[in-house]
């Protein structure tokens, strides 16, 4: 019986937060072990499904790095990455968007479904969603920097009840490019902005953003996640995770988040319980991002 009464307060628990989230959009980038790990792949499908019947409306931005790393590989084709960004070549452009656009963006789309969702998988070309150009004057190839985020598009298709399932992959202003490659945490981050949503969320292999002792960071603003950068704690894949965090933030999104995707249910966890998980990212004069600023800049 002690049991079910938790349940229940568990469930009371969370209805200050369902109030809070009903009808607002959440960005969640998807990628690492949630991504790979079949129990952790459920899980996820069942939390998407779980917000969407509670009124909230996920938009999903998925990665797949170590897939297209894996296939580059096997077809020897060179690979390699600069601050976490992948320089991209006009072979392995093709294989990006083989992997992203037609292998994993339709089975994340076809779990969800399988799920009880209704889930449609586009890519940025598709109605010219994300375009973009050459990243540093074409110094990453055809990776590419975005221009603009066709937020319109994306919010009509949650009107009409759908969750966009996003692969990260830009149109070209030229006729006949093959595209580009958009880091898919940049692309949440942009997506999220021109969405108007409430949160970005990344699932990510990691806790969150860790200091040099590996403690976790709870809260960052853009100020500390300079800082940070400056004497090399936050180096590597983590940098185009916390400037995309901090452009989002700046840009009209209340909050954003790097979470653990290998914990069952993180996603829930950050929603909907007060302490939450991760790290959170947070505009230190945004009076609705619920921070004790004294606090906060006193500890």
């Amino acid at each position: 019986m002690q049991n079910k009464h938790q349940k229940v307060q568990t469930l009371l628990d969370a209805i200050p937060y369902i109030k809070k989230f009903f009808g607002k959009t959440i960005v969640i980038k998807y990628g690492g072990s949630a991504q790979t790990s079949p129990d952790l792949k459920e899980k996820f499908a069942q939390d998407i499904v779980f917000l969407s019947l509670l009124g909230i409306k996920p938009v999903i931005v998925h990665g797949g790095g170590a897939r297209i790393t894996e296939l580059l590989n096997k077809l020897e084709i060179p690979s390699h990455f600069v601050d976490g960004h992948r320089v991209t070549c006009e072979e392995s452009m093709r294989v990006v968007e083989m992997v992203l656009s037609g292998e994993i963006n339709k089975n994340i789309t076809s779990l969800l479904n399988h799920h009880g969702a209704k889930a449609i998988g586009i890519s940025g070309k598709d109605s010219a969603l994300i375009n973009a150009i050459p990243k540093d004057n074409g110094r990453f190839g055809y990776t590419g920097e975005i221009t603009k985020v066709n937020g319109s598009m994306i919010n009509n298709l949650i009107k009409e009840g759908f969750i966009p399932v996003i692969a990260p992959i830009a149109d070209s202003a030229e006729p006949n490019h093959p595209g580009f490659n958009i880091n898919a945490d940049v692309a949440a981050c942009e997506i999220a902005a021109a969405v108007g949503a409430q949160k970005v969320l990344f699932l990510t292999d990691t806790i969150g953003v860790l200091d040099k002792e590996g403690k976790l960071i709870q809260t960052l603003d853009k100020q500390s996640v300079e800082n940070y950068k400056k004497d090399g704690t936050i180096a590597g894949g983590m940098i185009p995770k916390v400037d995309s965090c901090i452009d989002a933030i700046h840009n009209g999104v209340n909050k954003a988040h790097i979470i653990d995707g290998r914990v069952e249910h993180s996603i829930l966890l950050e929603l909907f319980t007060s302490d939450g998980i991760g790290t959170q990212f947070v505009r230190l004069d945004n009076p609705n991002n619920g921070i004790d600023l004294e606090k906060l800049l006193n500890d």
